[in-house]
């Protein structure tokens, strides 16, 4: 019975490492920040941009709201600083956040050793696809710290509370985002919710890392969805 018993233990002991090996393949075929990506880590005349533990800073001048950015699942995190320095330069801090092995889902609270570094008065938390996803469910269960949630090509797959407020943006060609999983989701939206949808805008052009497998094709620049993209949350955050 012992020898049994050790037996089905070297087997299970035996699976968890196939399965963390496969894993830890999966993770490392990653999309990676593109040299436009790279160009947008620099600091100008008005946003200072800093690497930290957590990521990356996008300080610009005067500003009491700040926005944590939860990357997509498998994306290097880089590759949405030309969005988070567009924010930035609208008057809003960025921090952009690094997860890891490119997963928000394993530590989908690293938001607030974020927010323990800083005194802003307003704070907002989003995220692309996955990475919103894991922003949302932060958001959920610290209502008192978060005052909104920015969602692009992503959901709350869980209740935010009716304090807070929630902007979803989605380009029209995505064909990655769950059209399903996104209006079963509606639900959980808080009251003040705003929706807009980028004509001719897709999944991947919310960063700069390339096509992503199985996303439409867009009919906008990657410039045009991300200048959109800040203007909205601009809106958002500033109204």
């Amino acid at each position: 019975m012992l020898f049994r018993m050790k037996k089905i233990l070297l087997w299970i002991f035996a699976l968890i490492i196939v399965m963390d090996a496969s894993f830890l393949i999966y993770a490392a075929d990653y999309y990676h920040a593109d040299p436009t990506a790279l160009l947008a880590l620099e600091s100008d005349k008005t946003v200072q941009v800093s690497k930290t533990d957590y990521g990356w800073f996008f300080d610009s001048p005067e500003t009491d709201s700040a926005l944590i950015f939860y990357p997509g699942a498998k994306v290097e995190e880089t590759s949405y600083a030309p969005l988070a320095h567009e924010i930035a330069d609208r008057g809003i801090d960025v921090c952009l956040v690094k997860m890891p092995l490119r997963f928000a889902i394993l530590n989908q609270n690293k938001a607030r050793s974020v927010i323990g570094e800083y005194d802003y008065d307003h704070w907002y938390i989003g995220g692309h696809s996955l990475g919103g996803v894991c922003a949302a469910m932060y958001a959920s269960k610290n209502p008192d710290e978060i005052e909104g949630v920015v969602l692009l090509g992503s959901y709350a797959n869980q209740k935010l509370d009716d304090s807070q407020e929630a902007l979803l943006i989605y380009g029209s060609h995505d064909q990655v985002l769950n059209q399903e999983q996104y209006a079963e989701n509606q639900k959980n939206l808080p009251y003040e919710t705003k929706e807009t949808v980028i004509e001719g805008g897709n999944h991947a052009q919310f960063g700069s890392y390339g096509d992503q497998k199985g996303d439409g094709e867009a009919e906008v620049t990657q410039d045009e969805q991300i200048e959109i993209t800040a203007e909205e949350i601009e809106h958002f955050i500033h109204r």
